[in-house]
């Protein structure tokens, strides 16, 4: 059903299903999947790509311009998955050229109202950004991260999969999986034992993420040499751990350097 007051471009390839509020604006080169919700006075455009069963809040504005003083106009490209929820005032940009030229949004995300996801960025399944989560351009955050309100996270950052972020919050350096940070500067707090009790079935494998997280970063011994150590564990979370650790490109967000 597609609002008589909506505004749908020439071009626009909209599913029979889809729904379409009042005064909406939609452009010619969005193309939106089988029973995706578009509020009232929101804004898709751009080169934007969303597949099924999304709920797009009012106000919302996906599919925009970079926010990147290199970006000259070229074609670059949103692509959204399948069962997000995008709140109202959400922000979220399409890619440059000096990447790979698209944000990717994956699937089962929660956006709650203000937050922005600028260009580049690439977002997995499951992961909640709660009101004015702000993320700059080039930003990774892997399946199951939960990042708290009013967080800024600096341009490049990882954020690895069960990480949680604490609202008010500045994260500049890379968060490792199954983690938590918190502070301006954010620096690690622990596990993320709630996250990885709710996921994994298998006590075990939570014991051992917590033998190999004090052996890291708790023990005094050069990060990444120990790192090494593990990436011959039995245990496929343990390895995880110690191959984002040795792969970081901005340096943990921990009390000890690299």
């Amino acid at each position: 059903m597609i609002h008589s007051t909506a505004i749908i471009e020439d071009g626009a390839n909209i599913h029979e299903s889809a729904e379409i509020g009042a005064y909406a604006y939609i452009g010619s080169n969005v193309t939106i999947g089988a029973n995706t919700k578009i509020h009232h006075h929101a804004t898709i455009e751009g080169k934007t790509t969303i597949g099924e069963n999304n709920e797009i809040f009012p106000y919302a504005s996906l599919g925009t311009a970079p926010q990147d003083l290199k970006y000259n106009g070229e074609i670059t490209e949103l692509i959204i998955g399948n069962n997000n929820k995008i709140r109202e005032f959400t922000l979220i940009n399409t890619g440059t050229i000096q990447d790979n030229s698209k944000t990717i949004i994956g699937d089962n995300n929660l956006f709650m109202g203000y937050v922005h996801v600028a260009h580049d960025c690439v977002i997995g399944n499951n992961c909640i950004f709660a009101n004015a989560a702000t993320l700059a351009g080039h930003v990774h955050v892997d399946n199951g991260a939960v990042i708290g309100g009013m967080t800024p996270i600096h341009q490049f950052v990882h954020i690895g999969s069960m990480a949680m972020v604490a609202g008010a919050s500045a994260v500049s350096q890379d968060v490792p999986p199954f983690c938590m940070v918190e502070g301006n500067r954010a620096k690690l707090r622990g596990l993320n034992l709630t996250g990885l009790r709710r996921a994994l079935k298998d006590r075990k494998d939570i014991d051992e993420i917590k033998k190999a997280y004090k052996e890291l970063f708790e023990s005094g011994k050069p990060l990444k040499e120990t790192a090494n150590e593990f990436l011959n564990s039995e245990n496929n979370y343990v390895k995880k751990l110690a191959e984002f650790v040795i792969n970081s490109k901005r340096g943990i967000a921990y009390d000890r350097k690299m």
